[in-house]
């Protein structure tokens, strides 16, 4: 790659690292390459697709978050306590990174590093409902598609309430994980999401076609 076309990449990697840490993976492309001070056709001659972009500056950052929280999670003595710092800290990371909502929630499926990373954390949030579980601290019929949609209801109230009340977040989350203790459960009035079902709800909140 010439000198030039190193400079803009970075120029492009710095500026969407920015936007969307504010706002989101679906930040236009077209202010990205603005805000980098290059064409809109450099950014693609350059990166070809959004997901290749996504790819390159969120994939890594979104792992070592991701991760982080996962092994301080299952590091907790308390199966319970472990189970409630996993979805406080993701949840309070999309509030602050927008994100890692969309990697949570798998929004871009043609993203293949981000994809992976989303499923490393899935299989995480796995361990650890089923740690909590198996410590009889979290009601048996929670399952990961009913974590994946409070993270996705999280996000979308989280965004809507930052400039009026930025804290919100944490009442509902307060009082989500009172009602998933065991000791509070009563029959459920229908069955989990399926993951399908899942992906389908996630991506019609987010405004996905």
């Amino acid at each position: 790659m010439r000198a030039d076309a190193q400079r803009n990449a970075e120029k492009l990697r710095t500026a969407a690292a920015e936007l969307f840490r504010e706002r989101g993976l679906q930040a236009p492309l077209k202010e990205i390459a603005r805000r980098a001070g290059v064409s809109h056709g450099t950014l693609y001659n350059l990166f070809g697709t959004r997901e290749a972009l996504i790819d390159e500056v969120v994939a890594d950052l979104a792992a070592d978050r991701l991760d982080e929280a996962a092994q301080q999670a299952l590091a907790r003595d308390d199966a319970w306590d472990g189970f409630t710092y996993y979805i406080e800290t993701v949840c309070e990371l999309q509030v602050t990174d927008p994100a890692i909502s969309d990697v949570v929630t798998g929004r871009y499926p043609d993203a293949q590093r981000l994809m992976a990373v989303c499923e490393r954390s899935h299989a995480a949030a796995t361990r650890i409902i089923e740690r909590a579980q198996r410590a009889g601290a979290l009601r048996p019929d929670f399952t990961r598609e009913d974590l994946l949609f409070i993270f996705g209801t999280n996000a979308l109230l989280s965004r809507a309430a930052k400039d009026t009340a930025p804290d919100a977040w944490r009442r509902g989350v307060a009082f989500m994980l009172d009602g998933l203790r065991a000791e509070a459960a009563h029959p459920l009035p229908t069955a989990p999401l399926t993951a399908q079902q899942l992906y389908a709800v996630m991506g019609n909140l987010a405004g996905a076609p």
